[in-house]
């Protein structure tokens, strides 16, 4: 049995203190990957401790993803990824490599999450267990709305976080955000006019492009679409991020949600696209309601992504479609099968259904607090706090910088990118052109460390300021 010799100090709690010797011990290969951790009552006796310390220790274990742990089971060592490296306190600044070839210190606009973010112990754990539990299962084609697991699952969370309740007969899955707008406009037709956000997010624009229809893009005020943006574009269907546009960072207040709710009503075949991509991770305040939570005509399709919460190589999203269409698309589908991995979605539901999602949920949004409020003290710190102005920091993984400048937006970037900064201004996601958009730029913090933030301060001083 493991033993340790515990220390009572002011400093360090008892409860930590064990935690972090557990963990030395993991990272030191002394504890093995899927080694076997001893009982809470057996540690708490032989350490001469409380059972309700090691307890503590071992949540705090769970929620760093060092270990796991498996129901009537007990705790496990985790089968960590890259264990050297977490060895580090102070690791060198990560370099990206960036498509043309230059190294990057970091890319200021990539929505993907830090490597180390990825719960890797939890979710190998899964995929071994899901391949003992049913392997005839794994190697049946899943209907094409997904496999019903993985749909109970999402149905669960969705109406315990968003308040949304459908049944699993109406949630799709699929391969990506873009392939479910694809089946979108099979389903609603393609005689209709699609309005996308101006600005907004181009692959979005492109997606709809690709498909043939007719697309229009609806200009935002400070509350996002309104109703006559999306009548002068003459739209039929509405594709919005209410809850955080990208890149304005506008968030949809309710007055303005029941208003697009009653466009869609006002004529026979208008649809709202509720395109919910980053919600999770809204840093202040209560979560807002969806508008699929108040839609009582079933006239929004919403839309989630397990890209942005796990990793953008988990290429799974969904939809949940109103009824009517819902049936539409059992008809349309009969006979196909979903285009995403059974394996990974058995993994993926199992991950949701145990609490593993929420729990790692809940540690990216406490990361990600962290690293905007260290982001935002460094920046009203640094010699950009008088040279700039921030907002729409507190919805999702991004905000605006507008610098006081009389410099051109792409000799800016283009500096930038020398001291190995990538940055992307505003109008680069807008179609109609304002002057209030010059000197704006989309700051994305989701891939830097935080030990990282103050150098890549210290380099956008340099490159925006000198």
């Amino acid at each position: 049995m493991l033993t340790f010799t515990l220390q009572k100090t002011r400093s360090e709690s008892l409860y930590v203190q064990l935690s972090r010797l557990i963990r030395d011990a993991i990272l030191s290969g002394k504890v093995r990957p899927g080694e076997k951790l001893p009982s809470k009552r057996a540690f708490a006796k032989n350490l001469g401790i409380s059972v309700i310390t090691v307890e503590n220790a071992y949540a705090k274990l769970l929620d760093e993803g060092f270990i796991i742990s498996q129901p009537k089971s007990g705790y496990f060592a985790g089968d960590l990824i890259s264990i050297t490296a977490l060895k580090n306190t102070k690791a060198p600044v990560h370099r990206h490599q960036e498509s043309a070839g230059n190294d990057l210190v970091a890319d200021l606009t990539s929505s993907a999450n830090e490597v180390s973010c990825f719960p890797f112990s939890v979710w190998s754990s899964i995929m071994r267990r899901e391949l003992r539990a049913d392997r005839k299962a794994l190697l049946q084609n899943p209907p094409a709305g997904g496999a019903l697991a993985l749909r109970q699952a999402i149905a669960s969370h969705l109406m315990d976080f968003h308040g949304i309740e459908v049944e699993p007969s109406q949630i799709v899955v699929g391969p990506g955000t873009e392939y479910l707008c694809a089946l979108i406009v099979r389903l609603l037709g393609r005689q209709l006019v699609y309005a996308v956000e101006d600005p907004g997010y181009p692959q979005t624009l492109r997606v709809y492009k690709d498909q043939g229809v007719k697309v229009a893009r609806a200009r935002l005020d400070e509350n996002g679409v309104s109703a006559i943006a999306l009548d002068k574009v003459r739209a039929d269907v509405a594709h919005v991020s209410p809850s955080h546009n990208f890149p304005s960072g506008t968030v949809m207040p309710p007055s303005r949600r029941y208003e697009l709710l009653g466009w869609a009503a006002a004529k026979e075949g208008r649809y709202i696209i509720e395109d919910d991509y980053d919600s999770e991770f809204r840093l202040s305040g209560k979560p807002l309601s969806t508008l699929k939570s108040v839609d009582a005509l079933g006239r929004v399709i919403y839309m989630n992504t397990f890209t942005k919460t796990l990793a953008s190589t988990v290429r799974i999203s969904y939809m949940v479609l109103p009824p009517e269409i819902s049936d539409r698309f059992a008809l349309m589908s009969a006979g196909s099968s979903c285009a995403v991995s059974t394996f990974e979605q058995y993994t993926l539901a199992r991950f949701i259904s145990q609490g593993s999602f929420e729990t790692h949920l809940n540690r990216m949004r406490r990361l990600c607090l962290k690293k905007r409020d260290v982001f935002m003290d460094l920046i009203k710190k640094s010699p950009l706090g008088k040279a700039a102005e921030v907002s729409g920091q507190n919805a999702g993984l991004h905000f605006l910088l507008k610098l006081k400048t009389g410099d051109d937006d792409e000799a800016l970037r283009q500096r930038a990118i020398s001291y190995g900064i990538k940055i992307a201004p505003l109008s680069w996601y807008c179609g109609e052109k304002d002057p209030a958009q010059k000197h704006v730029f989309a700051i994305s913090y989701s891939s830097v460390r935080i030990e990282d933030l103050s150098d890549v301060v210290g380099l956008l001083c340099k490159a925006l300021l000198d």
